[in-house]
């Protein structure tokens, strides 16, 4: 989703139809108002925190993901920072992180300030280091939680599913392929929740 698409009124007709899952995908490329001007993107991170609060209001407990670039031309190391910061303020259960790649023919290839590609991955793990422990603390969060999951396949011994949140689940039990079953979350392992069907 683009973040200037998420109004009041978006999230409230979403909400009434009860039949969204609660998990929503926001563009955000930076966590830096300067950063995101030279994106020419259409809004701050204020608004686009107040899109996360927002859409938080509505469904609460959601899972709320989002993209990020490391490294975009002229990301000084106190912008980085900065968006280092935001994206634990957002608190995403899990991002996409890329480090920038220079395309020929756009506006940002002829852009002074270009970084080196070891600093754009560097940058890019660091990113990814807060992204898991954001992470681990949203799946942590649903301990002792029960969540409805929709069962695929089989793993290692145990049946993998999704629930409405899109985090895999998975719980022992025979022929659930295609199942839908209430779990109750026991644990977290491997950025996947283990759960007791019910």
């Amino acid at each position: 989703l683009e973040p200037t698409a998420v109004t009041e009124e978006f999230c409230a007709r979403l909400a009434r139809t009860g039949r969204v899952c609660d998990h929503f995908h926001l563009s955000l490329q930076s966590g830096c108002d300067s950063t995101l001007g030279r994106m020419r993107r259409k809004y701050t991170t204020e608004e686009f925190f107040a899109v996360a609060e927002r859409l938080r209001r509505h469904f609460p407990h959601c899972a709320l993901t989002g993209d990020l670039i490391a490294g975009f031309p002229g990301e000084t190391e106190e912008e980085f920072q900065q968006t280092l910061d935001f994206i634990q303020k957002c608190a995403f259960s899990a991002m996409h992180i890329f480090p920038y790649s220079r395309r020929s023919g756009t506006p940002a290839a002829t852009m002074a300030g270009q970084i080196p590609h070891a600093v754009q991955e560097q940058r890019a793990q660091a990113a990814q280091a807060v992204a898991r422990e954001m992470e681990e603390a949203y799946l942590q969060a649903l301990v002792g939680s029960t969540l409805p999951v929709l069962f695929e396949e089989e793993k290692e011994g145990l049946w993998q599913g999704h629930a409405p949140n899109y985090v895999a689940v998975r719980a022992a039990g025979e022929n659930l392929h295609n199942q839908l079953r209430q779990v109750t979350i026991t644990g977290v392992g491997d950025g996947i929740l283990l759960g007791t069907i019910q």
